[in-house]
């Protein structure tokens, strides 16, 4: 069976990396479990920009390595101007990490599994309850 590719948002990553996968709710747990799991280069940044600003204990390099052990997880390497150009038609966020994570798994026709309310309110890709 093909595994289908779903994007995860910045603190989806921090949950998983601090094995508090059971805050998921089951349909999301059964997303993440069922699928192969993929984070934006933006989800990267946000992590190393949590941990400068001491929001959270570790480097980006050492969770993104972590969850590629643990998970599989992979960096979506989907050109940047891409991106960028599915960005520029998300109008609903001034939040940079917010818009390009987005726009990277809408451009990648993928789910992104997300609690963030207004993401969950404009963005038909992602998924939570």
């Amino acid at each position: 069976m093909d595994r289908k590719v779903v994007h995860l948002d910045t603190h989806v990553a921090v949950l998983l990396f601090g094995g508090e996968a059971e805050a998921f709710p089951p349909a999301v747990r059964d997303v993440v479990d069922r699928h192969e799991l993929a984070v934006s280069p933006m989800v990267v940044l946000e992590l190393q920009y949590l941990f400068e600003t001491g929001r959270i204990a570790r480097t980006a390099d050492v969770i993104v390595a972590d969850l590629v052990q643990t998970i599989g997880l992979t960096v979506c390497d989907l050109p940047f101007h891409r991106v960028v150009a599915r960005a520029l038609k998300l109008r609903w966020t001034r939040d940079p990490f917010d818009r390009l994570i987005v726009a990277q798994a809408e451009a990648r026709g993928c789910r992104l599994v997300t609690k963030d309310r207004r993401i969950l309110e404009h963005s038909q890709h992602a998924i939570w309850d």
